[in-house]
């Protein structure tokens, strides 16, 4: 199966549908699976998992993973992309760990995760704060019932994963495709294959749009001067900063956090 890469635009997206086999992908997106009817099989790194209704599954970003059905019959699930700015007091969290198991079975499923989850199919998308709610209380619970380890534990021999895994631990540091390809042990010609062919641009694109999501995160979630920002993102200068933010957002961050603010206090 080839390897596919989404880009998920909005800040949540809700799916009732029947469950396909779905190729290996990854996304900057957190996912969330609720089991409705039959089963599913949920395969993340190199693992496959079983579901059964009632059952829940969580995949934190950047996690290449994939679906395969082999029930026939009813089948039907729940699956939602929410976009990590959301849930931006957990963002170093869900950057370096993920969930020992993706899945937490419909015995040991806390019925705030179940009622926050079918809230979430109904509620108005952009009554942001109201969203924020019920993902809060589902991550509330995730992360005091679920054992954590590092999202190495998860990875694989994979050059596209190793090269997510990458940017995701340096995204902050002065990185290159030079460097980058020493340290993963390749060609950067090789590598540089890699980025235009899985996720359609090339490095400096890929890392700058990495940096782009935490500074949205740190933007909503903290009261930090935007200089500060754009630093601690990984940006050499605020010019640059400002011309790849605006090019992806339509505003500088200055603008984008007026803005915000106005919404927020309305």
């Amino acid at each position: 199966m080839i390897l596919s890469y989404e880009n998920k635009n909005s800040n949540i997206t809700v799916e009732c549908k029947k469950p396909t086999h779905f190729p290996p992908h990854i996304h900057e997106a957190i996912e969330m699976v609720y089991i409705i009817k039959g089963s599913l099989e949920l395969g993340v790194g190199q693992e496959l998992y079983h579901m059964e209704k009632g059952d829940f599954a969580i995949v934190f970003p950047n996690l290449i993973h994939h679906y395969q059905v082999f029930q026939s019959g009813d089948n039907k699930a729940l699956y939602m992309l929410i976009s990590p700015k959301l849930i931006s007091n957990y963002m170093d969290e869900i950057q370096k760990n993920c969930p020992a198991s993706p899945v937490i079975c419909k015995e040991s499923l806390h019925i705030d995760i179940v009622k926050a989850v079918k809230a979430l199919v109904d509620v108005d998308k952009n009554n942001i704060r109201l969203v924020q709610a019920y993902i809060q209380m589902i991550f509330a619970h995730v992360f005091s019932g679920v054992d954590m380890v590092s999202k190495e534990t998860v990875g694989s021999d994979d050059l596209v994963y190793k090269a997510v895994e990458y940017v995701a631990k340096n995204f902050r540091n002065k990185i290159s495709l030079e460097q980058m390809s020493y340290d993963l042990g390749v060609s950067k010609y090789v590598l540089s294959r890699v980025f235009a062919k899985t996720f359609h641009c090339n490095f400096t694109s890929y890392v700058n749009g990495v940096r782009l999501n935490y500074a949205i995160s740190m933007l909503d979630g903290t009261k930090d001067a935007i200089t500060n920002i754009c630093y601690e993102c990984g940006f050499e200068s605020q010019r640059t900063f400002n011309r790849v933010f605006k090019e992806r957002y339509r505003m500088t961050p200055r603008e984008y956090r007026i803005k915000k603010h106005v919404v927020d206090v309305s």
